[in-house]
């Protein structure tokens, strides 16, 4: 299976899609959501660092996004990344965190497993992931 066939690249670029009005405040809702699950199992150090990583790696192909060389602040973790995103077009910010979500997660799940960061994406985001199996994962 190539990884742009992963089913969780495709809720990425199907929840960055519904995004049409306020695009960088929705982001941003939806990396808080995201880091809350993260930090629950990695630490806040462990999803800084995955976070910065992200962004390092995707700025060769979006060079707009911040240039984060600290641990980003808890109060403030996402700012930078906000300010970043609102002087483009809807379709720019959605391509460019695409991109970022799809680095994070691809580090992610090869350090726990593809399994584990779809359960992961499914509590952040209460999305529907077929694991592989073809099962999906659904709150019992």
């Amino acid at each position: 299976m190539e990884t742009r066939d992963l089913p969780r690249h495709q809720l990425i670029k199907s929840l960055m899609a519904k995004q049409t009005e306020k695009v960088a405040d929705a982001i941003i809702i939806l990396w808080a959501q995201l880091a809350t699950q993260i930090i629950s199992i990695v630490g806040e150090d462990g999803f800084n660092a995955l976070y910065v990583r992200s962004i390092f790696l995707s700025r060769s192909t979006f060079p707009e996004l911040p240039a984060i060389t600290l641990s980003p602040q808890k109060n403030h973790r996402f700012a930078e990344l906000k300010i970043s995103f609102e002087g483009q077009s809807p379709v720019q910010v959605r391509e460019a965190n695409s991109l970022l979500l799809i680095t994070l997660t691809d580090i992610l799940a090869s350090l726990i497993g593809e399994q584990l960061i779809n359960r992961i994406l499914h509590l952040a985001w209460a999305a529907e992931i077929p694991n592989e199996t073809g099962k999906e994962f659904k709150n019992e």
